[in-house]
């Protein structure tokens, strides 16, 4: 932030001439294997080559008293990785002031030692790669005016503050004025908080973000001279009262985003006077912002509200706002015309977003900004009723972020809008467009992004850029994009390609496997495309998902898939494969979502000719290696997201969508969350027992093995799958009792075993009969509720120890 970054390049230039002590201690440093850098290369990750001919305190990164002493070391972003133990050269800088060792990466516990600095005011260790707990030795550093820890939350090796905790760490720093935790877990509730941080009330700074803070945000109205709060990223809930900011008259920046704060939003927090930028997204704010005419403060630069759940009319008093750099009031309920012709009022906006609201924005196709319009770098008005293209836009030549999705835009996309050099990102998705102007020109702007899905475009289309990396023509109607496909084979940087649900038909070119080196996504589902999928994947493939499904697609798996290691989502679906089962997917350990149903598949799944010294029969399956489906300690299922492909570059996420039955019916799963799971593998011909590796698979929800001619008994290890929601095995040639250890499955909302050859009684006192006769039926000799069918004497049997663990066993040596 704005204040953390001014306070790390304030250095102190007053020098003397070195002493020589310090000089050896600053070769020492340099020299030793502890801060030698192993992870990047030079530039960056280099120490400093220090001139020895000159005076050490004119060294880069080094600065020294009148006396010659080392005072200041600013060894930040210099890539060392080698740990740091107490006996360095480093705590041997007994006059040393100011210490710096900012985005390294040190990679060990946090070391001891720093307390012998006694004479340090400034300390920041941030984004260093130390982990663990944080010693108490720290609190002995009563000089401390700031101090930055923060950290990347990427684990629970990170660092914390737990013995000692947060009292402990600072109660004897009185002379803290700026203090950086991000990223550090405390698991403290808001009330712990304000007690811990109460003596220090002269706080100018307290950023302590994604640190899972809980309970009600604490009042800061005693801390007179706070300039900077951040708790953004943090359990937080209730409201914030009015009272809780009277007084501060110095805070700038407010920072309490994605918590769990609802309420209204008090009038008093926009009226700080001082107040330079405000973050409120990704909470449960509700109600109207109100009136606020001649009352908000006149130094708001950025105001993000989006993510919530206001409501009322869109909230004027912004125009007043002459200093606005950033405006996000996305995803809320206001309402209300938004004139275009309002904005030259906010000359100084950049950035914009008013997307998915009830807001109708009146932008006529005329060209209407005059020369004081805002020149923005990101504008987006996704879901704002638009229904053509603004005309202000063919001005704005700085642009380089547009998002016009979701709007009711009709007619061609015209030329003008590839004339900004500085555009990379578009989205137009989901209007009525039905091509593009003509001439035609091939797109030679700076576009590395371009999202044109869910319109009505045909005819022919624009050439990308060779360096685009993202494109999403699906769900259109042209053929000829089938022509795009064959222009797109020097498209090395592509890393996202969905042209599914369009009318293509040819075969797939080869060329698209071979640059599986780069795509991360191919989708081509809903299409006619023939022929076979080329055996040419890459030997560094990179794709994360494929989805050929529903094409006419035949012949076999391709070998060279085993070769993509970071598959999640494989959905080769209702095709014409005919092949046994893909043993070449054994070794992608990050299998998710696997979809084979409605094809020609045929066999047992196994997998023999392992490469391992195995010899005779082994009671699991080479398929034990899908770890995605196995249980996972470390996932924290309060924080599930959707399965995606992130281009780092642009920020830009791909959301999978898979088609899969399940339940019974065949559904589009537009977003796969993180924690689905689900093997379909239905009307194919796969046969023999059901292998026992599934019983592995405890992160399961949906199985399909439905419309096969599996043999043997239902497996009792089925009882095991405690997240399983849906099971479908009907359809098959399955004999034996229906396991006891089924009606286990709590969260079992869905089950299917009817057309096999069950028999005996259905269990009793369980769910099972909480399930329709239909679920049962065509089973000659099962019996019992729910079916009509009564049961004589009921059966002793429990499952066996080889039944209930095992499953099918496989022969490697077949």
């Amino acid at each position: 932030m704005e204040g953390k970054f001014n306070v790390i390049s304030s250095l102190v230039l007053v020098s003397g001439q070195c002493q020589s002590d310090q000089r050896q201690l600053l070769l020492e440093l340099n020299l030793s294997g502890s801060f030698r850098s192993t992870t990047f290369a030079t530039p960056l990750g280099r120490l400093m080559k220090w001139n020895q001919t000159k005076d050490c305190c004119s060294w880069e990164g080094v600065s020294c008293d009148a006396g010659g002493h080392v005072i200041g070391l600013d060894l930040s972003i210099r890539g060392i990785s080698s740990p740091i133990d107490d006996s360095s050269s480093l705590f041997r800088f007994q006059h040393l002031q100011r210490l710096n060792l900012a985005f390294n990466w040190f990679k060990t516990s946090f070391p001891t030692g720093f307390d012998k600095l006694e004479n340090l005011s400034y300390l920041n260790l941030s984004y260093s790669g130390f982990k663990g707990q944080i010693p108490v030795e720290i609190s002995r550093l009563t000089r401390l005016v700031t101090l930055d820890f923060s950290a990347f939350p990427i684990s629970k090796t990170s660092l914390k503050l737990e013995k000692p905790n947060l009292d402990m760490l600072v109660q004897n720093l009185t002379r803290l004025r700026f203090l950086y935790l991000d990223g550090i877990t405390i698991s403290a509730t808001g009330n712990e908080l304000c007690r811990d941080l109460l003596p220090f009330t002269k706080l100018q700074v307290l950023s302590m973000s994604d640190c899972y803070l809980s309970g009600p945000i604490p009042s800061f109205s005693s801390f007179k001279n706070l300039r900077e709060l951040n708790l953004g990223d943090n359990q937080l809930s209730g409201t914030i009262h009015s009272t809780d900011w009277s007084g501060l008259s110095k805070l700038e920046i407010v920072d309490l985003s994605n918590n769990k704060l609802s309420g209204t939003i008090p009038p008093t927090l926009f009226g700080i006077q001082s107040l330079r930028r405000l973050f409120l997204s990704q909470n449960q704010f509700n109600g109207s912002i109100g009136d606020l005419h001649g009352k908000a403060s006149s130094l708001l630069g950025t105001l993000d509200l989006s993510s919530n759940k206001l409501q009322g009319q869109f909230p004027m008093f912004v125009f007043e706002l002459h200093g606005l750099t950033l405006l996000d009031l996305s995803s809320n309920n206001f309402s209300g015309l938004i004139p275009m012709s309002a904005f030259p009022n906010l000359r100084n906006l950049s950035d914009l977003d008013l997307s998915y609201n009830r807001l109708s924005i009146d932008a006529p196709a005329t060209n209407i900004s005059p020369p004081s319009f805002p020149t923005f770098t990101a504008l987006e008005l996704a879901s704002c009723n638009l229904t053509e293209f603004p005309g202000f836009l063919k001005n704005q030549y700085s642009l380089n972020y547009l998002d016009l999705s979701n709007n009711q835009i009709h007619g061609e996309i015209p030329n003008w809008i590839w004339k900004s050099i500085n555009l990379w990102y578009l989205n137009i998705s989901q209007n009525f467009l039905v091509g593009f102007e003509r001439p035609m020109k091939n797109i030679n702007s700076g576009i590395w992004i371009l999202d044109l899905h869910g319109n009505q475009l045909q005819g022919q289309v624009p050439i990308l850029p060779s360096y685009a990396t993202y494109l999403d023509y699906s769900d259109n109607i042209s053929a000829l994009f089938y022509q795009l496909i064959l222009s797109l084979c020097n498209h090395t940087n592509l890393q996202v390609l969905d042209l599914s649900n369009n009318s293509m038909s040819g075969p797939i070119p080869q060329c698209l496997f071979q640059m599986s080196r780069s795509l991360g996504v191919l989708n081509l589902r809903r299409n006619n495309l023939s022929g076979i999928i080329s055996d040419t994947l890459s030997k560094s493939c990179r794709l994360q998902t494929l989805n050929l499904n529903q094409n006419l697609l035949e012949g076999k798996v391709p070998k060279s898939l085993g070769n993509c290691k970071m598959l999640e989502v494989l959905d080769i679906g209702n095709n014409q494969i005919n092949d046994s089962f893909p043993c070449q997917l054994k070794n992608i350990t990050m299998l998710r979502v696997l979809v084979l149903r409605s094809n020609n598949f045929n066999g047992h799944i196994d997998c023999p000719g392992t490469p391992n010294n195995f010899r005779g029969k082994l009671h699991l399956t080479c398929l034990g290696t899908w770890k995605a489906m196995q249980p996972n300690p470390d996932k924290n299922q309060s924080e599930l997201k959707h399965l995606q492909f992130e281009d780092f570059g642009g920020g830009v996420k791909y959301q999978d969508a898979i088609t899969i039955t399940i339940k019974g019916l065949e559904l589009e799963l537009v977003k796969i969350l993180t924690m689905f799971t689900s093997i379909d593998i239905s009307y194919n011909n796969f046969e023999g027992p059901i292998p026992g590796v599934i019983g592995k698979f405890k992160e399961l929800l949906g199985l399909n093995f439905s419309r096969n001619a599996f043999t043997g008994s239902i497996p009792s290890f089925f009882g095991k799958l405690q997240q399983l929601d849906s099971l479908d095995l009907s359809s098959n040639s399955l004999r034996g009792e229906i396991p006891f250890r089924l009606a286990n499955l709590n969260f079992l909302s869905f089950l299917n075993v009817s057309i096999n050859k069950l028999v005996g009684p259905i269990p009793t006192s369980t769910q099972l009969q909480t399930f329709s006769e239909a679920s049962f039926e065509n089973n000659t000799g099962l019996c019992g509720p729910p079916l009509k069918t009564a049961c004589g004497l009921p059966s002793a049997k429990e499952d066996s120890p080889s039944d209930s663990e095992t499953g099918s066993i496989i022969d490697w040596n077949h």
